[in-house]
């Protein structure tokens, strides 16, 4: 319980610490920012190194939140933060089915590679390798796909593209983390396992799959995070409505006039990844017998 109120202190004052920096720029830098290599005469020449500081591109954080409890379009219409809820949790409901996607895929190739080694030199390479595509460019591509399937006569509905490029981002670290977990036992325990004449599966059931546990618990809450990042991303990409990357989109064509609405979804997205990588403890309260020794991510 201490250590838990500990980190929840520290959480509070990184929090406050980022309002401070935020506040702090704002007062003392300057109101065009700073920008090198600029042509006289040319607008939009050279390289900003620093940003700029007026209303309109850097709100106060209490404007931010003021406009949290305002309508969303004006007259009746919802508060913004009632419309940003409910585009939360369209993005959350798709990055969980992106997760669990995820987690079957990376958690079957870190079988495959822990039991035959001639596949783990083959293929973690690739799956290395696969994380530098960039998932603006391989989003449209699945959206295509999964278009080509809906022609075809098996309903492919949009939400699930964007579900499986959420899961593309989901895979990698359940795949790193449980092959480093399913390699951790000692080598005397499974030579012993082998004393005992003791088959694959139950030494995968009994030893490998518990010394798992401290490796995967970490890699599954980076891939619940990771999962949200790859909905919005996706949503933002292919143009799917009613999640936070389109409503982030649609507010931020109004900045100019609205400089604080864009904020609201941006910080549900931080709360939606708080909360999918939060929800993976629930996973750990019924694992907490194997937890120690846990690896941080």
């Amino acid at each position: 319980m201490r250590g838990r109120i500990e980190g929840l202190g520290w959480g509070i004052l990184g929090v406050l610490a980022i309002v401070l920096i935020w506040e702090g720029y704002k007062f003392l830098g300057p109101a065009d920012g700073v920008t090198i290599g600029a042509v006289e005469g040319q607008t939009g020449s050279g390289f900003m190194i620093l940003p700029r500081t007026h209303d309109r591109a850097m709100p106060h954080v209490w404007d931010m939140l003021a406009r949290l409890v305002a309508p969303t379009s004006g007259g009746d219409t919802p508060p913004l933060v009632a419309t940003v809820a409910i585009a939360a949790l369209t993005t959350l409901g798709i990055a969980t089915v992106g997760w669990v996607l995820g987690v079957i895929v990376g958690g079957a190739l870190a079988l495959v590679m822990q039991r035959w080694q001639l596949l783990e030199w083959g293929l973690l390479p690739w799956i290395v390798v696969s994380q530098t595509v960039p998932l603006i460019a391989f989003a449209p591509v699945i959206n295509a796909i999964g278009n080509q399937i809906d022609r075809g006569g098996t309903s492919w509905p949009q939400w699930l593209s964007v579900a499986v490029i959420a899961s593309y981002l989901a895979f990698f670290p359940v795949a790193i983390g449980a092959l480093r977990g399913l390699e951790a036992p000692d080598r005397i325990h499974v030579d012993l396992m082998r004393t005992y004449a003791v088959g694959y599966w139950a030494t995968l059931r009994h030893l490998r799959l518990p010394a798992a546990v401290p490796h995967l618990l970490p890699a599954l809450r980076l891939a619940a995070a990771n999962a949200v990042l790859g909905v919005v991303v996706a949503e933002v990409s292919i143009g799917m409505r009613g999640g936070i990357g389109r409503m982030l989109i649609q507010l931020a064509g109004q900045a100019s006039s609205d400089p604080a609405a864009p904020w609201g979804p941006i910080f549900g997205a931080i709360a939606l990844g708080l909360i999918a990588a939060g929800s993976v403890a629930l996973i750990g309260v019924g694992l907490h017998r194997y937890r120690r020794g846990e690896a941080t991510a």
